[in-house]
């Protein structure tokens, strides 16, 4: 199907990159490092140049989520998956409480509860649908995901937690996007490939006092852990504005870029620009008879990825590849595990609320001219 449709010239967008990560790098930020020539790729990450780098990011986002007093930003290499096991073996004393809602926030607690001596408990809901985390008693780290990639569902709030309990977010498809109070907020990570608009392979951590008191309570715990993943060293290089091992100067470069970026339009406005781009695509799918919004409770919708389905008769992956070949929309595919009929739309905040107009206004053409 679909293999007559021809995508209108006006149509065309200015960046076909929909997919939800890794997200659109804008040109400029690779034209900028390509500027730095000699002065920064292939510089050792203990000197100026890059710990230069490492220390705007970690100032520009203490100013962009206007952190509270001792929270400190920690950074390091291995995506959010590494971080799940890192989280499991150096932050939680006993047990974890998970608060699931997809297949990552499910693959964050199925690496806690094969750590030997944790107690992990699930509290998963439906795929599609949403939950928002609770205090359970008993428990001393509660774990939930700000924005599940998956399915494009969103929290709406978390719990005030005890002196004795730390929670953990992950937020890696949302963080930057999806507002939280981040003094609720003991261990926040992400990934910088999403909103952030950088490469994979990196961890960005805010860390409150209580969760840096934790890391250095339970270093010395006599279980096993690998080096790599020591919170203690983490913390102590990221107090020097470095990470443990080498990183990708030109991952840190972008992330920095980015995050000048959202910080010259301030969190509040980059919020609004995706409950816009957010209200667009929901408010398209709900207009058309052959489309509808998988999460179906309207507060969980995420304002970061949109999840449409498309009726049966319209193969999502037979459009797919059309506009892909034309070069109109790439990886806009569901989520593979999901095994839905539907598009996974990235409202990133480098994804412009014009061409998602755009992209609406191409996929509803092509169906309605099957019909």
């Amino acid at each position: 199907m679909f293999e007559n449709f021809k995508v209108p010239a006006n149509l065309m967008p200015s960046d076909p990159r929909f997919g939800v990560g890794p997200s659109l790098v804008p040109v400029e930020h690779i034209e900028n490092l390509l500027a730095t020539g000699q002065k920064l790729l292939g510089t050792s990450h203990r000197k100026p140049a890059v710990k230069n780098v490492c220390k705007e990011i970690q100032e520009g986002l203490t100013k962009y989520f206007n952190l509270p007093s001792g929270y400190e930003v920690v950074l390091g290499n291995g995506g959010a998956t590494f971080l799940f096991d890192m989280i499991g073996l150096g932050l939680v004393e006993k047990s974890s409480v998970h608060f699931t809602t997809g297949e990552f926030s499910n693959k964050w607690y199925k690496s806690h509860n094969k750590i030997p001596w944790l107690n992990a408990k699930e509290v998963g809901v439906e795929f599609g649908q949403g939950i928002n985390p609770e205090v359970t008693p008993g428990y001393d780290m509660v774990c939930c995901t700000l924005n599940e990639t998956s399915t494009g569902v969103m929290i709406t709030g978390v719990p005030d937690v005890d002196e004795d309990t730390l929670l953990a977010v992950d937020a890696t498809s949302g963080a930057g996007q999806i507002p939280l109070d981040m003094s609720r907020v003991d261990v926040y990570f992400f990934s910088p490939q999403k909103v952030f608009a950088s490469e994979g392979g990196f961890f960005v951590c805010i860390m409150s006092p209580k969760a840096l008191k934790r890391a250095e309570k339970l270093y010395d715990r006599e279980e096993y852990f690998p080096e790599i993943m020591s919170w203690k060293l983490a913390i102590e290089n990221s107090r020097k504005n470095q990470t443990y091992n080498t990183p990708s100067i030109s991952t840190l470069f972008m992330l920095n870029e980015q995050i000048k970026r959202m910080n010259a339009l301030g969190e509040c406005e980059v919020v609004e620009q995706a409950r816009a781009k957010a209200k667009h695509v929901y408010d398209w799918a709900n207009s058309k008879d052959y489309l509808s919004c998988y999460v179906e409770q309207d507060q969980f919708r995420s304002i970061a990825v949109a999840t449409i389905n498309i009726d049966d008769k319209y193969p999502a992956e037979d459009l797919s590849k059309v506009l892909r070949a034309q070069n109109a929309a790439l990886d806009i595919d569901a989520y593979r595990k999901l095994g839905k009929n539907q598009f996974r739309i990235s409202l990133f905040h480098n994804v412009t609320l014009e061409n998602l107009k755009k992209l609406t206004e191409i996929i509803s053409l092509a169906i309605e001219s099957e019909k």
